[in-house]
């Protein structure tokens, strides 16, 4: 065989994986690796929308760590819904599941019961518990208050206002639920037999079999869900809006973050600066950090990803 037909053969090689590949390169390349060149791009830029940007050097960057006065609270307040949030989440998640792969009578009632509320609109559910949470006028408060219970401000007041967004993550947990349950019943039954034997209590059941064989299943759980916190937008301002009494139409300015930011995530602050405030500069800033933040995550969590493996040896 000549060294031209070798060629020959690896250029159409070549050829074929490329054009096998082309349907995921074109997306990436429209979708993320386009958008993600201009976000940065524009980050050293002023740049409003209308005129032609201008270049900035720093001073975008600047500005958003010095003194954009809303980009230090929404970095708080995402990494403590990335944290707290997404901990309640797993943790609730899988608790739900173990109990209902235990239940003998009903687990299908109770399997439906779980799961409904996540199919509910973050809208109309956002909305539902602001009414349920209402300080005033709210059933929630009016039980505690009938059992002698101090009731929070929930979300007019800061200190609680992210608990009740938790809260809310936390009653929707139907999707971690489900699949917490296939993982779990996949869990091969002869370990728990064996370990019955040997004299194991349910506390290293689930230590030495049980979260190690799920491992995976809850690192994609904890993946996906500081994914979810990172971008997480639609609750929070809607909640901000209401409690605070802005329900108007279009046209009416909010400034998100009641009450006294402790609402306000980075995606809030993007549209705040972007298609408020017309600073796109800004906004591309703030939208590299956010990037930046969730590759970090990403990142750790991957490499840490033999740790509940390892939790049982």
């Amino acid at each position: 065989m000549t060294t031209y037909t070798l060629r020959s053969k690896r250029r159409r090689a070549a050829l074929r994986t490329a054009a096998f590949l082309s349907p995921w390169l074109i997306g990436f390349s429209v979708f993320f690796a386009y958008p993600l060149i201009s976000t940065v791009y524009f980050s050293f830029m002023k740049y409003d929308g209308i005129r032609p940007p201008v270049f900035d050097g720093l001073d975008n960057w600047t500005y958003v760590f010095n003194d954009y006065p809303m980009f230090w609270p929404a970095v708080r307040n995402t990494l403590w819904l990335v944290l707290v949030m997404v901990t309640c989440r797993v943790a609730f998640g899988l608790g739900v599941g173990l109990l209902i792969t235990k239940i003998k009578t009903g687990a299908g009632v109770f399997r439906t019961l779980f799961y409904l509320p996540y199919l509910a609109p973050p809208v109309a559910a956002t909305l539902a518990f602001v009414f349920l949470l209402n300080p005033g006028t709210g059933p929630v408060n009016s039980i505690l208050e009938s059992v002698g219970i101090s009731a929070p401000g929930w979300f007019t007041d800061p200190t609680w206002s992210k608990p009740a967004l938790t809260a809310l993550a936390v009653w929707g947990v139907g999707d971690l639920m489900v699949i917490f349950m296939a993982a779990l019943l996949d869990v091969p039954k002869e370990q728990y037999e064996a370990s019955k034997l040997d004299g194991a209590s349910s506390w290293q059941q689930f230590r030495f079999i049980t979260l190690p064989n799920i491992s995976p299943i809850v690192l994609f759980a904890v993946v996906t869900g500081v994914i979810q916190a990172m971008q997480y937008y639609t609750q929070p301002l809607v909640a901000g809006k209401v409690a605070s009494g802005v329900i108007g139409g279009s046209g009416q300015q909010f400034e998100p973050g009641y009450p006294e930011k402790s609402t306000l995530t980075l995606p809030q602050i993007i549209y705040n600066a972007g298609f408020q405030r017309f600073d796109y500069g800004a906004a591309a800033v703030i939208a590299v950090v956010l990037f930046a933040l969730s590759m970090v995550f990403t990142a750790f969590l991957m490499r840490s990803r033999g740790g509940l493996i390892r939790v049982g040896d």
